[in-house]
């Protein structure tokens, strides 16, 4: 419970104050631990950050999972098309409207801007697996081959317009007259998102024609 609570406690202020800007002793006291349980479970901050990396990847591997399915990429084109609307669906629902999503963005977006170990460990766990992933449906949906640059481009293009309503979320709000962004709101934007991409989708497929 002590392990658990020291990572979402510096998930959330490495996220929000940055690593060097982040002391042992606020980790613990949002944590509402011993200032010595954080050598005692992960060595040091540094551990901390890295069990905090392995926390974003396996949270961001169930919901991945359940977003796009087995390893096996569909045989038929319509049931990629449909598992593609269905992954941006969950990724919005995830990205856009839980709490703790808010968190694993922050804390990712400054891996990125200054990376360490553990972006490595980010990457190699969620990243690069996940766009693979997505890429062989993309495949599998299109036609086009899953590797080429246009389809990895693609795909970071669905996944992009994701990651905005979460990092613009208060510009969002304020255009839109919202209060906030929950369930209601998240549906609204999964149907823009996947609008998107059904008109993407009838492109490729013109193009082809």
């Amino acid at each position: 419970m002590t392990r658990a609570a020291l990572v979402r406690a510096a998930l959330k202020l490495f996220g929000r104050q940055g690593f060097d800007g982040t002391s042992t002793r606020e980790i613990a006291a949002e944590a509402k631990a011993n200032i010595g349980s954080i050598a005692y479970h992960f060595g040091g901050k540094e551990g901390l950050r890295a069990a905090a990396a392995d926390y974003i990847v396996d949270t961001i591997q169930t919901i991945a999972g359940q977003a796009i399915g087995n390893l096996q990429a569909p045989s038929d084109p319509e049931a990629a098309r449909a598992q593609l609307f269905t992954a941006l669906e969950r990724m919005v629902m995830f990205v856009v409207a839980r709490p703790e999503a808010g968190e694993i963005v922050q804390f990712v977006l400054r891996e990125l801007s200054h990376p360490t170990a553990a972006l490595d460990r980010i990457y190699d766990g969620v990243f690069e697996p996940t766009h693979r992933r997505l890429c062989l449906i993309w495949e599998q949906a299109t036609g086009e081959a899953a590797e080429s640059e246009a389809t990895r481009l693609t795909v970071f293009t669905l996944i992009g317009q994701v990651i905005y309503f979460r990092i613009g979320r208060e510009a969002v709000m304020r255009r839109m007259g919202w209060r906030g962004i929950g369930d209601a709101e998240a549906i609204k934007i999964a149907a823009a998102v996947t609008d998107n991409l059904g008109a993407i989708l009838v492109a490729r497929k013109d193009r082809r024609s």
